[in-house]
Parts: structure tokens; C-alpha cells; sequence
């Protein structure tokens, strides 16, 4: 009875980030990078306290706090721009639109080539040939939703928000004192 409940507390602990991942992301090298993000994130509570946000005393510290906190919570910033991504999605009907048109020509391909191999004139099209088609199908849905603009704007608010937490978050005095330079 004990060994069935140290079993069940192991396999609790032992949840980790890939029985977590949708399984929609295929195994490789994508989804073992994002494995590795999602172990080294940080705690969101140390994250986003209140109390941890101050104006830097001059350039010195200012650049400091940019290098530590970049390393440090690099992986809380891959998902603050993920979530950003996701935001400028959902809110944009028209782009919506154009990645259902793009992973719908995809799955399309998908399929087809499943059954057997696409010949266009007397020449078998590779995958990638396939999926390049399928982006210049999708192009001007692309254009048309302001994908670009998207862009832009994902890319902006991503350096803004980041920039300002890595700015304006203080440094642990532990980790402030490894990063001290010497006068020359």
C-alpha cells in the first residue's frame, strides 16, 4: 500500500512539460527547445512583484539589470512574446482568416499526399515545392489581414514590455554583487 502511494507521488512529481505540450506539436527539435523553456522558466510570482520594480540609480545599474534579467528570466520572456503572438490573433478577424486558409491548403497537401505522390506536369512536386504553394495561395489573405503590420506590432510590443520589466526589475543582491565590474 505504501509503494503504490509513493508511486502515485512520484508520477505527480514526475509531470513534467512533455505530458503538458498539446500534441499537436510534433516531437524534434521545436518541441524539445520548447521542453527546455518551459523548465527554466521562472517563478511568475518573483516575475511580476510589485515590490521588485524600481527606478535604476544611473546607466551603470540600468545596463546591469538589461544583462541579468534577459538571462535570468529568458524563458518567462519567450512566453510573454508567445502570449503576445496569441493576442494579435485572436484580435484580428481578417488574420484569423488567413492562417484558416493557410493551414487548411496545408492539411489539404497533407492529405493528398498521403494517397499518392502530386505529379504537375509529368514532374513529382516535393513537400516543400507543396508547402511553398500553399504560402503563395495564402499570400494575399496574408496581405490583406495586415499580416505585416502584425508583425511590427507583436515585435514592438514584445521589445517595450520586455525592455521595461528588464529595465525597471531589480536584481537579487546576491546575483547584483557577480555582476559588479571593477574600476580600471
Amino acid at each position: 500500500m505504501a509503494a503504490q502511494k509513493d508511486q502515485q507521488d512520484a508520477g505527480a512529481e514526475g509531470l513534467s512539460a512533455t505530458t503538458l505540450l498539446p500534441k499537436l506539436i510534433p516531437s524534434g527539435a521545436g518541441r524539445e527547445w520548447l521542453e527546455r523553456r518551459r523548465a527554466t522558466i521562472r517563478p511568475w510570482g518573483t516575475f511580476v512583484d510589485q515590490k521588485r520594480f524600481s527606478r535604476p540609480r544611473n546607466l551603470g545599474e540600468l545596463c546591469q539589470r538589461l544583462v541579468h534579467n534577459v538571462e535570468y528570466y529568458q524563458s518567462n520572456y519567450v512566453f510573454v512574446f508567445l502570449g503576445l503572438i496569441l493576442y494579435c490573433v485572436v484580435t484580428s478577424p481578417m488574420l484569423l482568416v488567413a492562417l484558416a486558409v493557410f493551414f487548411g491548403a496545408c492539411y489539404i497537401l497533407y492529405l493528398r499526399t498521403l494517397q499518392s505522390k502530386l505529379v504537375l506536369f509529368g514532374r513529382e512536386v516535393s513537400p516543400a515545392h507543396q508547402y511553398a504553394l500553399a504560402g503563395g495561395i495564402s499570400f494575399p489573405f496574408f496581405w490583406l489581414a495586415g499580416a505585416g503590420s502584425a508583425v511590427f506590432w507583436v515585435l514592438g510590443a514584445t521589445l517595450v514590455v520586455i525592455g521595461s520589466h528588464a529595465a525597471f526589475h531589480q536584481i537579487e543582491a546576491a546575483d547584483g554583487e557577480e555582476l559588479q565590474m571593477e574600476p580600471v
